[in-house]
């Protein structure tokens, strides 16, 4: 039932592509941009291979196909105990490739003695329904076909990643393994089975080996009733005073929107803008912040804007939070979410068991932790950190200031969780509130819990695709700058109480992560922190975390680049940002 894939020697790791960019080179190129590295960063491998009729694929315009050897790789650097004849869950976010992608992975898959796929229908499941699916199935683990918030479509991104059985990314240990082994791949075994037809739910057998098409929505719609009270969200967002309005960005959460919001809670049909998923995602970013996000944002902040809105990104797993002509910090709203869950979740009705967030994200989270006095984490950014410190109980709910929102209900980030944890804490705030009485809005309980914490004021500016040279020489420098300061050193009007460049040990496995970002902490709480970062095929992206604690109620309401304008300035002249990088203005400010 299976065949074998002869590959060349020839073998190099190459950066920034996608499926039509080597249309016109020989040999072939087979491309695919996998989460292989501790950066997330995705990469392009790059293969000579001897034709095989069972395995072309057409990805595009040109003879292009989906590079097995990332896959194969994967096995390679599991125990075989952990996928022969097991199950694996398989879906994605919906973009250009996904389809012929699934095919070829199913075949490898039945090639190396797996048992059972479960895939999502026409190859859709959003990640955080993979690591649903993969928990409540008992799975052994499961393919994530995403290139994550990235543009989508034939010259843009493709990516692919594997969560393990307890549905949280895979930790470097076995990216590291992944990575190691493509470098020496030289056979690769397929099932010699037909395609799947992935648009009809149903168990379709070959042998010793089946896939089963399943709903992509079921077991995450249900794993959703179980953590929130769906009547109390109903019962606002069927208000006829409440108007509410979502935006799947053309994304996998297009296919959950209909079913929860609309079906489930009683939003009306046109409360969901571009919920259908398109392998292009319209022809737009699919990532949820204020740059990508411009139309909601201007819907939001209109004259007469709805009171609720909400993004999320490419395969759903990031989200914005919006008010009428209000925008919360991500930073803002895991803490927010934290401090009002155990009274408006049931999931957390006996309280949360401990908080964190990457490092890089504002403090808001630290003061809700020490006011609850809950356990708190600081980890690097990446949630397969969050993930350990669930699976040992000490983590219950955590954040990442790139709009990453989670619990331990699953092992991922997910954007729609963060979204009925706001409509439940909104609905509870307006608990016996008839129609026609002022409702309590988005910006009352951000405000009100700026009166009780104090406000962390934050912002992010990302300089995307940077030339690599330079940026690399910037953190460099900063690396050498932060290694020689000293406690008292003085950087304009502030004082300097450390300066490192971040590491973290693991408290439950104690895996060690050094090199995590350049952070300089002043005396007063402010910090400046500098990241290479980027989950996208071209250059690297430069991202800068502004923030500064203020307990002073009456200056709350100070736009937040007028009250961190000195730190920004600080910040660039710090860094030699432009000099380093050519950039004067960034892609990106949040």
């Amino acid at each position: 039932m299976s065949s074998s894939l002869k590959l060349g020697s020839t073998t190099s790791l190459l950066l920034a592509s996608s499926p039509n960019k080597f249309n016109n080179t020989k040999p072939l190129f087979i491309n695919v941009s996998s989460r292989l590295s501790s950066f997330q960063s995705f990469t392009t491998l790059k293969r000579t291979v001897k034709s095989s009729p069972s395995f072309s694929v057409k990805a595009s315009s040109a003879s292009t196909v989906a590079d097995p050897g990332g896959i194969k790789a994967l096995f390679d650097s599991l125990p075989p105990e952990d996928y022969k004849n097991g199950v694996l869950v398989l879906g994605g976010d919906g973009r250009y490739f996904n389809k012929e992608a699934a095919q070829i992975i199913i075949k490898i898959a039945a090639g190396n003695g797996v048992a059972k796929i479960l895939v999502g229908q026409e190859g859709l499941l959003s990640t955080p329904a993979v690591s649903a699916v993969i928990r409540k199935r008992k799975a052994n683990g499961g393919f994530i076909m995403s290139a994550s918030h990235n543009p989508g479509g034939p010259e843009n991104d493709w990516g692919i990643k594997f969560n393990c059985s307890s549905g949280q990314p895979a930790p470097e240990s076995i990216t590291d393994k992944i990575y190691g082994n493509t470098l020496s791949i030289s056979e690769i075994k397929m099932g010699d089975i037909p395609d799947v037809d992935l648009s009809r739910l149903g168990t379709t057998k070959f042998g010793s080996f089946s896939v089963e098409v399943v709903d992509p929505v079921s077991d995450y719609l249900e794993l959703m009733q179980s953590v929130f009270d769906f009547e109390l969200i109903k019962s606002l967002v069927s208000r006829p005073d409440f108007r509410f309005t979502f935006d799947a960005m053309h994304a996998v959460t297009g296919a959950y929107a209909k079913p929860i919001f609309v079906d489930s809670l009683g939003a009306s049909k046109d409360s969901i803008t571009n919920g259908v998923p398109l392998e292009d995602f319209g022809n737009g970013h699919p990532d949820p912040n204020l740059t990508y996000a411009e139309d909601l944002v201007k819907i939001l902040f209109s004259q007469n804007g709805p009171d609720f809105g909400a993004a999320s990104d490419g395969d759903g797993d990031r989200n914005m939070i919006l008010g009428k002509q209000f925008f919360v910090t991500p930073s803002d709203s895991v803490a927010i979410i934290a401090a009002n869950a155990q009274e408006a979740i049931p999931y957390f009705k006996s309280g949360p068991k401990g908080l964190a967030r990457s490092m890089p994200t504002s403090g808001a989270l630290d003061r809700v932790a020490a006011k609850l006095n809950l356990p708190f984490f600081e980890v690097p950014t990446g949630w397969k950190f969050f993930g350990n410190l669930m699976d040992a109980g000490k983590l219950s709910i955590c954040g990442e200031e790139s709009f990453g929102t989670g619990s331990d209900h699953i092992r991922e980030k997910d954007g729609i969780w963060a979204v009925l944890a706001w409509l439940s804490i909104i609905a509870h705030r307006n608990k016996g509130n008839k129609p026609g009485q002022k409702l309590v809005s988005v910006a009352d309980v951000a405000k009100e819990h700026w009166a009780t914490y104090g406000r962390n004021f934050f912002s992010r500016y990302d300089y995307e695709e940077c030339a690599s040279e330079g940026a690399n020489k910037m953190v460099d420098y900063l690396r050498d700058m932060a290694s020689k300061s000293k406690t008292g050193d003085k950087y304009g009007s502030y004082v300097l109480q450390c300066a490192d460049d971040f590491s973290y040990t693991d408290p439950v496995d104690g895996s060690v992560a050094a090199k995590q970002g350049v952070r300089f902490v002043f005396t007063d709480g402010s910090r400046i922190i500098f990241r290479l970062s980027g989950t996208g095929s071209a250059g690297a992206t430069v991202r800068v975390y502004i923030e500064q604690f203020e307990s002073d109620a009456s200056k709350h309401d100070i736009d937040a680049q007028i009250a961190l304008k000195p730190l920004i300035d600080l910040a660039l002249s710090v860094s030699k940002l432009k000099e380093f990088t050519g950039r004067e203005k960034p892609t990106v400010i949040t």
